[in-house]
């Protein structure tokens, strides 16, 4: 016999369980939430996110599937030339630390400058 819960009864069984309300709550609630926090800057952009919005949008037939598909691929290009510009500049900034730094040049000319140079013993015959 199943018994019907109320909202209130809902509630203080979602309060009294850690974490069950994030294992009873649906994917799409998972992708608003975190697309709202990747929008606002608080965490990083995930493109899994936009597709579960997208699947989604094509089940309610909010939009048609070749529009998700269109939609799906230019996130997905997106992502990659910002993974792509994000490793050049860190590159570059990398370049520009190693080129900033003199002191390891002029360190390893006094280093140079201060080994003896190696001379040639001359042994005597007899």
């Amino acid at each position: 016999m199943a018994t019907e819960l109320s909202s209130g009864a809902i509630s203080s069984i979602l309060e009294a369980v850690p974490g069950i309300a994030t294992v009873l709550r649906s994917p799409i609630a998972d992708a608003i939430v975190n697309l709202s926090r990747a929008a606002a800057g608080i965490i990083p952009f995930d493109t899994k996110d936009a597709h579960e919005m997208l699947r989604y949008a094509v089940r309610r037939g909010l939009i048609r599937s070749d529009e998700g598909d269109r939609v799906a691929a230019a996130i997905e290009t997106a992502a990659k030339l910002q993974k792509s510009a994000a490793r050049a500049a860190a590159r570059v900034a990398s370049a520009t630390v190693k080129k900033a730094s003199p002191r390891k040049k002029a360190a390893a000319k006094a280093t140079r400058k201060r080994t003896p140079a190696k001379t040639k013993t001359k042994t005597k015959k007899k």
